[in-house]
């Protein structure tokens, strides 16, 4: 080994571990890693089991809306018509910036119209709001990512 080598080698070493530290710091930043999809299967399964129940207001701190003070609490728990016989929460389709789509697999039935026995495999939105996984329900199917007018009212 010649005498420049081992000074050189010292050198990469000690730029090395600063640049690794950056790198694994800045994947803890982006709250985007394996912690959080657990996180969020985790929300997820607690939010469906509850809805399941048909318990609202256990339900209602894990929805989006909770978190909006314009938001209404009384609507939410008066939302109904459906019975829920299973879900299953199926896993994550997709996670970017804070937003994620969970596969959700529901037999429920509509009570109301008389129909039982019904199924279907619902792409579930979730948001990433101060650190915590919540249900998303957007304001219209065709506009997912519409925000709620000025003075209008957000029924959940």
């Amino acid at each position: 080994m010649t005498a420049t080598a081992y000074p050189r080698r010292r050198l990469l070493q000690a730029l090395a571990l600063p640049f690794a530290a950056a790198l694994a710091l800045g994947g803890c930043a982006s709250g985007l890693g394996p912690s959080s999809e657990q996180a969020l299967l985790q929300r997820a399964r607690e939010y469906w089991a509850l809805v399941q129940q048909n318990d609202k207001l256990r339900a209602w701190p894990y929805e989006a809306a909770s978190k909006d003070p314009k938001a209404n609490l009384e609507a939410y728990v008066k939302r109904g018509g459906i019975t829920f016989d299973a879900i299953e929460v199926q896993g994550i389709q997709s996670m970017d910036n804070g937003k994620a789509v969970v596969s959700v697999r529901q037999r429920y039935s509509l009570p109301l119209l008389r129909l039982p026995n019904q199924q279907a495999t619902l792409q579930d939105q979730w948001r990433l709001i101060d650190g915590q996984w919540y249900h998303y329900q957007p304001l219209s199917v065709a506009f997912p990512d519409a925000l709620p007018r000025e003075g209008s009212q957000q029924s959940p």
